[in-house]
């Protein structure tokens, strides 16, 4: 790639196209939660059923995201695009009129083949068409796209909630949606020539059994128990499913999905790093506001907004990394990061007796801005050290684990802090810090591996050659 041109205004359009598509299908997902109760009481259905608003979701994503290599090597990103912004609009106005819950189901499921199709294309999109110069700078404005969803879902849900209704929540989304496309339709185009692959069918079924094994284990873990039977046949069906797609991707020329390139050290410990980011930022999003209801008794709404000032700082530290990396280099902005983010969550642990709604905030924001430098750093660069024609895979590994982690992040710790509860059921206020102080530990722990992985990207693997073929 010539690094010496400049970026074109048209693939900056497009990739705010594509990301304004990631932004609403979060947007739409983070709210969703706080509809809850007001869902149940509409469709009289019980919180098993009106959970699978989110676990559906997460199976259909488990499923198209790992496609996305294929998918960007038979169609041309216009033709992707347009099909998810199609999709993604489809199922925003059948969830908005569903008469009854099997349809709002079916209209979520549909949004998530449209978010699976342009959370990776955003990606691709860079990979592809920015120069190698403005590389972090792009890829920390996409992460600020998406970053800045998960602190407007619950205050959006919860406000329109009791406003209006849980199906302003799509509403509101159809003009921005409508935008997106319209914007994409006009400013994407094709950089490479699209082929005619076959589709590695074997592969699929794989890979779904094995995510949905996975997400199926991981969402039963927290009431059925980790030890349960149904849980740990689970796990072990996902691990097998997954193993066995390993091997076949190794001895299947145009498979899915090319493991190869996880045989690149740096690759992979940036791989590694991103899934326990992820997992402590979804395990904070969850103990937090859990916290501040049940020990701090502050009410829903304000616990929410509790992260908001972080989930703001994080996003506009996202492209200001970007800066950095592409000045600096990677070392600066991601073992900075991960410095602050490990800093944080031991301030959390320390403090978890005594923490009041100013210190939560100080504290996320602490986080964010670390978050907010380390995982736009770590993606661009494992995803930099993979030789071009290897991007699309790495770009598909990426944000599968990133699903991963967010079907399971929140898993690990709310057990933590049920079985707490469960020990003290009379005492619940004092039952949720003790079991919330637990939880932070665990964080901590991966906050920790995480910093030992960008030790060795940048230690015993800084001057390692590409190790893919």
């Amino acid at each position: 790639m010539d690094d010496s041109r400049k970026l074109p205004r048209r693939v900056v359009a497009s990739v705010i196209a594509a990301g304004i598509m990631s932004f609403s299908g979060v947007v739409v997902e983070s709210s969703m939660n706080v509809t809850f109760p007001s869902l149940m009481r509409e469709f009289g259905i019980d919180t098993a059923t009106v959970q699978w608003i989110t676990t559906g979701y997460l199976l259909v994503l488990s499923v198209i995201i790992p496609m996305s290599s294929y998918l960007r090597r038979r169609f041309t990103m216009r033709v992707l695009f347009v099909a998810g912004a199609s999709c993604f609009l489809a199922g925003t106005l059948t969830a908005a009129l569903a008469p009854v819950f099997p349809v709002l189901l079916a209209g979520r499921l549909v949004q998530g083949v449209g978010t699976g199709v342009a959370l990776p294309l955003m990606f691709n999109i860079i990979l592809e068409q920015v120069p190698r110069k403005n590389m972090g700078l792009m890829i920390g404005i996409a992460n600020f796209i998406t970053s800045t969803a998960p602190a407007i879902g619950p205050s959006l849900g919860g406000f329109l909630v009791s406003v209006l209704s849980w199906r302003a929540v799509f509403w509101v989304l159809v003009p921005l949606v409508a935008a997106s496309f319209a914007l994409g339709a006009a400013c994407i185009r094709q950089s490479t020539t699209s082929g005619r692959p076959s589709l590695d069918v074997c592969g699929l079924i794989m890979l779904a059994v094995g995510f949905a094994s996975f997400i199926f284990a991981a969402n039963s873990a927290s009431s059925a128990g980790w030890a349960s039977p149904s849980v740990l046949g689970l796990f072990v069906v996902a691990a097998a499913a997954i193993a066995l797609f390993c091997r076949h991707s190794l001895a299947t020329p145009g498979a899915l999905l090319n493991v190869r390139v996880l045989r690149d050290p740096v690759f992979a410990l940036s791989v590694a790093g991103i899934l326990l980011v992820q997992f402590c930022t979804l395990g904070l999003a969850f103990l937090i506001p859990n916290y501040a209801q049940l020990s701090l008794g502050i009410d829903a709404f304000t616990a929410g907004c509790l992260l908001v000032p972080g989930c703001i700082a994080g996003a506009l530290q996202a492209p200001l990394s970007g800066i950095v990396y592409d000045r600096f280099g990677a070392g600066l902005s991601i073992i900075g990061g991960c410095v602050v983010t490990l800093a944080s969550t031991i301030l959390f642990f320390a403090f978890a007796p005594t923490l009041t709604g100013p210190l939560i905030v100080l504290f996320f924001v602490l986080y964010s801005l670390g978050k907010g430098a380390n995982l736009p750093g770590n993606m661009t660069n494992g995803l930099a050290h993979l030789p071009i024609e290897h991007n699309p895979d790495g770009n598909a590994i990426v944000n599968t684990v990133q699903q991963l982690a967010g079907a399971i992040g929140t898993v690990f710790v709310s057990t933590i802090v049920a079985s707490a509860q469960a020990i003290d059921p009379a005492h619940m206020a004092n039952a949720t810090a003790a079991g919330t102080q637990q939880a932070f530990l665990l964080v901590v722990v991966f906050a920790a591996a995480e910093a030992v992985c960008a030790a060795l990207i940048f230690g015993a693997f800084k001057n390692r050659t590409r190790s893919v073929r």
